[in-house]
């Protein structure tokens, strides 16, 4: 199957079957670009960057983790934070929850200034459980100085494990598991730093700038080459993600690419999929076919029939969690950052978008998606037809708890 013409049953291109794994360097913008499609070398970048900081190194994620890979930034920031450097650490609480109070310990004894987003205490205390705890931050960030700036889906973590132990030995999930993060370096770094800058000061509740009281709008930029970035969360100060999702899906007119960990678009982001259809948009969407949250798996699956119906073409990730978050549209315009397309991620969660006008760059996106299109397995509708009765309620069942996955 040839990979970019809709309805070939060609054998896939050498291209299409490279394994881009390691880093890709663009230029966009006057922006350097590095995009990183597994840990191990992002991991090894961020080290190299913490390493050489002179001033600053701030992060904010979801899951810092006490694993190979996080114990190993960890040190590093330990040691430039005794070096004198302003090092913060923003994490969630929630989604850092298996990793000890004693790790965020050694990091504040360093000198780290360490803040946990959204804790059971603050929730006891501010006595809104249900809205703090429901409402995380998804958010992958870390500044270093005044010209580098990471930013995507991957945590500070080892992928591949589960938090926690059995019989004294971590359980392997998955391995190899593939994301997508992008390592920036240029003057638009000053744009991250701010928006690390606000949420931090939000999650630690100090005094923050004079913010335009209605709810911003999307205005995607039709130049040549542009980098926008977009602050994603509730309430009347910020973009939902689903906005900024639909103006890129509208604008979409030839060819649509999605790989996503958590697929269940709902409300008008399923409704500018359809109508891109309807508008001759062929589509294509790489979904994990183990997922690591196997109700949010079941949940999509009950959306196949629907999908397989207008023609879409569905893919299951084989082998390896397929857990990024990218979209491509038209060859030309891409979606990076921490947003699943889920309720969660396009109403709830705190999150960090970058759409992003670049042919190059979504030329090595669209590379990685294809690679990972080449090691799956194509849903056809009959095999969505002969689903037992009962899988199917259970898919239905799923579906119908959307909102809360």
């Amino acid at each position: 199957m040839n990979l970019d013409t809709p309805g070939s049953n060609a054998v896939p291109s050498p291209v299409a079957a490279l394994d881009p794994s390691q880093p890709r360097r663009v230029v966009v913008a006057e922006q350097e670009l590095i995009v990183f499609a597994e840990s191990p070398p992002l991991i090894e970048a961020m080290l190299a960057d913490i390493r050489a900081a002179r001033v600053r190194i701030w992060v904010e994620t979801y899951i810092f983790f006490n694993d190979s890979a996080g114990e190993a930034v960890a040190e590093a920031l330990k040691e430039r934070a005794r070096d004198g450097l302003d090092v913060r650490v923003l994490y969630d609480a929630l989604g850092s929850s298996a990793t000890p109070s004693s790790f965020f310990r050694r990091l504040e004894n360093a000198g780290v200034q360490v803040h946990a987003f959204h804790s059971l205490w603050e929730a006891l205390w501010r006595l809104a459980f249900f809205r703090i705890l429901n409402r995380r931050d998804h958010r992958k960030l870390l500044i270093i100085d005044e010209r580098v700036g990471y930013f995507g889906g991957m945590n500070l973590a080892n992928p591949g494990y589960i938090p926690g132990s059995v019989s004294g030995r971590r359980r392997r999930r998955s391995t190899g598991w593939r994301d997508i993060h992008i390592r920036l370096n240029g003057p638009r770094q000053a744009e991250l730093a701010e928006s690390f800058e606000l949420s931090w000061g939000r999650a630690r509740h100090l005094p923050l700038p004079a913010r335009p009281r209605t709810r911003p709008q999307v205005h995607l930029a039709d130049d040549v080459e542009a980098i926008q970035f977009f602050d994603c969360g509730p309430g009347r100060r910020r973009l939902r993600a689903a906005q900024v999702f639909s103006a890129v899906l509208r604008k979409t007119r030839r060819s649509l690419m999605l790989s996503m960990a958590y697929f269940l678009p709902f409300g008008r982001v399923l409704r500018e999929l359809l109508k891109a259809h309807r508008r001759g948009v062929f589509i294509r969407v790489v979904v994990p076919g183990a997922s690591d949250v196997p109700l949010v798996q079941s949940a999509t699956r009950h959306l196949y029939f629907q999908l397989l119906r207008k023609r879409f073409h569905i893919f299951e990730r084989q082998r390896n969690m397929l857990h990024s978050k990218v979209l491509v549209a038209d060859q030309e315009r891409s979606i990076v950052g921490s947003c699943n397309l889920d309720a969660r991620s396009l109403r709830i969660n705190l999150e960090f978008l970058a759409v992003i006008h670049s042919r190059p760059l979504a030329a090595v996106l669209a590379d990685i998606i294809r690679y990972e299109v080449v090691h799956s397995r194509r849903i056809t509708m009959t095999e969505c037809i002969q689903r037992s009765g009962w899988r199917r309620l259970l898919d239905r069942l799923a579906w119908a708890l959307r909102w809360w996955l």
